[in-house]
């Protein structure tokens, strides 16, 4: 009788005392390739480490990896989260590092990180080249580490895993920040990985998945629950928490109909061009998406809005109705914007606590430097308990878990009720139930007249309230259209969008 591939048996997991992951049982067979799915913070990524021999096991785990194939022995991981470091081998970077032109020379190159993670593992060229094509990459081998957005990580740590081809691929959230082809084509790559005898194991909760996938299991209640196909939350309620009562204040008033307007506004590094001939205009109110496939221009797009771009001065751009470099400060503008995108939180403080973070957002700071005072500190803790993070208030980011420190970010976002919400993929590392419980949120503070631009991926995570939406490609603006006449009805059912 052939012996599992993984056999683990009483697998404990504490935090703070409490019990997460309780004599956890699970055998994985010969091939087996799992879905893993359940809550944020259930222990799913610490169990994934586990595995990979990265973190303490607390139980037994056994490993038996086929001999006969001529893979990559060994388990290789692909953290949802990854931090890469400057040529010093720091990573102390700050947010708006990378839209500056000196900031190219801190980090190695793409094609020099790739050069040296194929010497370290012995890997033929060749077989890379078709991973880079199929995940389109390509155009970006000659860009450098800091510059690249958190989609192109995501698709560089995932590039190294296919060219690896290891006996078993662990990938935690592979999705998050990846556009719809890109998703379709990792699925292929991972069923051929799978015909080329690797196992897989994907911590999900999204409905794509590669074919190869052929187990499912939750998290639940600490065990490891089997079943037949992918569960959903189906009954997706409300948290019946009220509101805060300061959002129900109108805080700001515009006296400007547009709140952004941009006039053939321009954005190039050298002879790279990122943005080209930008007309767009947000109207006092509206709400937006903004979509479009890795690299199109999103990110560098947000980043004038936010004050955080330089080449902001050199363009015909407006923002609250003032021409850019025309006497406010940059404090002044951020001070009516609230902002959260994958990048603020790889460069946040981790040292902060969850209620530093969260009163951060009326100073727009990375961690707290001075006392609040009294009305912002209980501002911060309605937030703390409409988030249900009271278990977690003195904690610090760096000791939660990924969605967790999310929930965190998104109360520092929303604390000031900003005239502009910009949420860049806000609901990355969120479980189903709390993706629905924040975008019901914004559904809300969308009422009291907030302006949004929201950034997602996917259809299941844009809220309700989104009416308009603005699709840029190669840096160029390729669709303006309203939606709110649309039937969006089934938006929670899908996952497909640009």
């Amino acid at each position: 009788m052939k012996k599992p591939v993984v056999h683990i048996t009483n697998f404990n997991l504490k935090f703070k005392d409490k019990s997460v992951l309780k004599d956890l049982c699970w055998t994985i067979n010969s091939g087996e390739n799992w879905l893993l799915s359940g809550e944020s913070g259930n222990g799913k990524t610490s169990l994934a480490k586990a595995i990979a021999n990265l973190i303490p096991s607390y139980g037994t785990i056994e490993l038996n990896l086929n001999p006969l194939n001529n893979l990559v022995d060994g388990v290789h991981y692909v953290a949802n989260w990854y931090q890469f470091k400057d040529l010093e081998g720091q990573a102390n970077f700050y947010y708006q590092q990378r839209y500056h032109k000196q900031a190219a020379t801190t980090t190695n190159s793409v094609s020099s990180e790739l050069k040296h993670f194929g010497q370290q593992n012995s890997l033929e060229q060749d077989t890379l080249n078709p991973i880079v094509e199929a995940l389109g990459f390509k155009s970006l081998l000659s860009a450098t580490l800091i510059e690249l957005s958190s989609g192109e990580h995501k698709k560089l740590q995932l590039i190294k895993a296919l060219w690896l081809k290891p006996k078993l691929l662990i990938l935690d959230l592979p999705y998050n920040g990846l556009d719809a082809a890109s998703r379709k084509n990792l699925n292929l790559l991972l069923d051929q990985l799978v015909e080329d005898g690797a196992q897989l194991i994907l911590i999900s909760n999204e409905a794509e998945m590669p074919s190869s996938i052929n187990r499912f299991a939750r998290i639940e209640d600490g065990k490891l629950v089997a079943s037949a196909a992918m569960q959903y939350v189906n009954n997706l309620t409300k948290i019946e928490k009220p509101l805060p009562a300061f959002f129900q204040e109108k805080q700001w008033s515009s006296t400007k109909s547009h709140l952004v307007k941009m006039i053939d506004v321009n954005v190039s590094y050298g002879n790279k061009k990122v943005l080209k001939n930008i007309n767009w205009e947000v109207k006092a109110g509206e709400k937006w998406a903004l979509q479009g496939p890795n690299g199109s221009g999103k990110s560098t797009l947000l980043s004038l809005i936010c004050a955080d771009h330089p080449q902001a001065f050199a363009n015909n751009f407006y923002l609250f109705g003032n021409l850019r470099g025309s006497g406010e400060s940059i404090w002044e503008i951020k001070e009516r914007i609230g902002l959260i995108s994958p990048e603020l939180h790889w460069y946040f403080d981790p040292t902060a606590t969850v209620w530093q973070s969260i009163v951060s957002g009326f100073y727009d700071s990375s961690g707290l430097f001075c006392d609040p005072g009294y009305t912002k500190r209980v501002q911060a803790d309605e937030l703390i308990h409409f988030f249900g993070l009271d278990d977690y208030k003195n904690t610090l980011m760096n000791q939660l878990p990924l969605g967790k420190q999310r929930l965190a970010l998104l109360g520092r976002t929303i604390i000031k009720n900003p005239e502009l919400l910009i949420l860049d993929e806000p609901c990355q590392g969120l479980d189903q139930q709390q993706t629905f419980h924040f975008n019901k949120l914004i559904d809300e503070l969308s009422k009291n007249g907030t302006t949004l631009i929201y950034v997602g991926h996917f259809e299941s995570q844009l809220p309700d309230c989104i009416e308009k939406r603005i699709v840029l490609e190669n840096g160029e603006v390729q669709v303006i259209e309203n939606i709110s006449n649309k039937n969006y009805v089934t938006r929670s059912e899908q996952s497909l969008c640009i």
